[in-house]
């Protein structure tokens, strides 16, 4: 799943996590984030949530094409370890 908004924060975080989770449960666990330019901590929260919506019916998510600050924020707060990020773009 492409994500189309340009800013992953506290504003849309809610309607992120609802669309992502939807995704997971129709069967689509790539979320490809190259149109976000910018995001907050948030941010961080949705990929969680996905992350668990995808566990809770037993898949795992990629996620690619992640923003230098999301990256950043992901090392800052110590999940970038935990997190299914590649910081590449889908092929």
């Amino acid at each position: 799943m492409r994500i189309e908004a340009d800013d992953m924060s506290l504003a849309n975080a809610v309607a992120l996590a609802g669309l992502g989770i939807e995704a997971i449960e129709s069967g689509d666990a790539s979320f490809d984030l190259t149109a976000v330019r910018t995001c907050d901590s948030s941010a961080l929260v949705v990929l969680l949530a996905w992350q668990r919506a995808a566990r809770a019916v037993g898949k795992s998510i990629e996620v690619i094409g992640v923003p230098d600050d999301m990256m950043s924020l992901a090392k800052v707060y110590g999940v970038s370890s935990i997190l299914p990020i590649r910081n590449t773009t889908l092929a």
